[in-house]
């Protein structure tokens, strides 16, 4: 697969949270605003990428049947690094995320590219692969978040952005908004998604005729 496939696959036509359905709980509990949606997509875009290179770096020397144990500790270290990271550098975003920050290491889009991705293949496409679906990741996330907050509270990124006259919905701010909202992003990935295969279908069709 081309370089760039492999890093724009995941952001529409293979999204993980959209097409493979992962990593919903995190995208539901985070996406208030956009700040926090933002720093947890960084976190868990920076945890994927860390682990899926160890685990390529380790796949030779890999005992298989201990691998998820080995698996789920490096991706526990390196939640922990990024905790104490974020504990540094913005300790009013970490004292609200702090509990779902720790739930990265249960993410299933981390441990699954780690163990159906990176376990098979050399450092350099699982990189690739852990930077795309975490990007994937993060733009359903950043989605949600930027239209719950806009909406819900007339700001982004607490900057004011809307005008006062405008009537703040404040139910977008409550969490059935945003799995109102993740509902209608995976429907719509899913309709894209089924069209373009119809499109393909129908563009096969009339080359398969002329071949004959």
């Amino acid at each position: 697969m081309p370089i760039s496939e492999r890093l724009t696959r995941p952001l529409l036509a293979d999204n993980p949270v959209t097409v493979q359905v992962l990593g919903l709980c995190s995208a539901l509990a985070v996406s208030s605003s956009l700040r926090p949606a933002a720093i947890m997509a960084i976190s868990v875009i920076a945890v994927m990428i860390f682990s899926s290179v160890t685990i390529s770096l380790l796949r030779q020397v890999m005992p298989r049947n201990i691998r998820l144990i080995l698996e789920v500790t490096v991706i526990a270290s390196a939640v922990i690094v990024v905790d104490e990271v974020l504990m540094v550098v913005a300790p009013d975003v970490s004292f609200v995320l702090s509990v779902f920050i720790g739930l990265i290491i249960t993410n299933c889009i981390v441990l699954g590219r780690v163990e159906a991705f990176a376990l098979h293949n050399p450092v350099g496409p699982s990189f690739l692969d852990a930077l795309g679906n975490g990007a994937g990741y993060a733009v359903v996330l950043l989605l949600i978040a930027a239209t719950r907050e806009l909406f819900g509270a007339g700001s982004l990124y607490g900057l004011d952005f809307l005008p006062d006259a405008y009537p703040r919905n404040e139910m977008m701010l409550y969490a059935p908004s945003a799995f109102f909202l993740l509902g209608l992003i995976v429907w719509g990935g899913h309709a894209i998604q089924r069209r373009t295969a119809s499109r393909r279908s129908a563009g096969a069709q009339p080359a398969a005729k002329v071949s004959r």
